[in-house]
């Protein structure tokens, strides 16, 4: 007989996050990955990939048990919006029904229990009805993602523009997503009722600056702004925004009044998962300096776009 592998199911397979961990996960044998994607034109190049694919749109309830069907664990996360709140209590509810076991959940950096910035406190409680409804469960808490510089216009002009002046905590995705893969592989068996923390290095705007001039060449100068500031750059007509982009500007208010001064705190289980530090700001710099370059050379007054 057959020894059962669990069936993993990832959501969001094609995002920044969902690919890196899919990605791990499909060169180990001991699972069953399942990638999910919410656009049905993607669902054919996931299919070929690794082998199958399913539909699955966070907005429409009436997908998931399609998609959950057969699965035992469950990578869970969701977009840069409000709308994060009911998609995780929905999904979970359905993951309940059919039958999974395991929920890895990745989170924010909610060092204090009484966070209130809105989006660490949707995490917090989706982290608490996970445990409500009895799964076994592994919760990861990263830090400021070093991508966020290449993904979010945060460099152009030769300037780097950020909305606090105080130390934060940093992390790649891809030991984020090589920290993922190893627990959805190694199961509740092993990381049940486990809380991990990413932030492998703890860098202030200037710092962060200098060893990216060191590391491509160029000549970078600060482009500090108040936290208000985000919400412009998301968009000038600020009545159209999610409220998850003030939650972000709120989150630079509070870190730079000292409230969430603990987003600058070094935590890093890379050493307990996978017998390794974190990447450095330098090591990741090096590693994606061509993209790096190709955002600093870039010219323009386009909005950020934060997801």
């Amino acid at each position: 007989m057959q020894n059962h592998k669990p069936v993993v199911l990832i959501l969001g397979a094609t995002g920044q996050i969902g690919q890196l961990v899919t990605a791990e996960l499909a060169k180990n044998d001991q699972i069953m990955l399942r990638p999910a994607a919410r656009k049905q034109e993607q669902l054919e190049a996931l299919a070929n990939r690794y082998g199958n694919s399913v539909y699955i749109d966070l907005d429409q309830p009436q997908t998931f048990a399609p998609a959950l069907q057969g699965a035992n664990r469950l990578f869970l996360l969701t977009g840069y919006s409000v709308s994060m709140v009911a998609q995780s209590k929905t999904i979970i509810d359905a993951a309940k029904k059919a039958g999974v076991e395991f929920i890895v959940h990745l989170g924010v950096f909610s060092q204090a229990w009484d966070c209130s910035t809105p989006h660490f406190a949707w995490h917090q409680l989706i982290e608490s009805y996970i445990k409500h409804l009895g799964f076994k469960w592994t919760f990861l808490h990263p830090n400021c993602f070093f991508q966020n510089l290449t993904n979010f216009s945060l460099l152009k002009n030769n300037k780097f523009r950020w909305y606090t002046s105080k130390p934060c905590g940093w992390i790649a995705l891809e030991d984020l997503a090589e920290a993922a893969a190893k627990i959805l592989i190694e199961g509740p068996e092993k990381h049940h009722a486990k809380d991990y923390w990413f932030s492998t290095e703890s860098l202030e705007l200037q710092e962060l600056i200098k060893i990216l001039s060191n590391t491509t060449g160029k000549h970078i100068t600060a482009d500090l702004q108040p936290p208000d500031q985000f919400l412009t750059d998301q968009s000038t007509d600020l009545a159209s925004l999610d409220p998850y982009a003030y939650s972000v500007a709120e989150s630079f208010a509070q870190i730079e009044d000292g409230r969430m001064a603990f987003i600058g705190n070094v935590k890093d289980d890379m050493q307990i998962l996978c017998n390794r530090k974190g990447l450095s700001f330098e090591q990741w710099a090096k590693q994606h300096k061509t993209k790096l370059i190709q955002c600093l050379d870039f010219v323009g007054n386009g909005n950020i776009n934060w997801g």
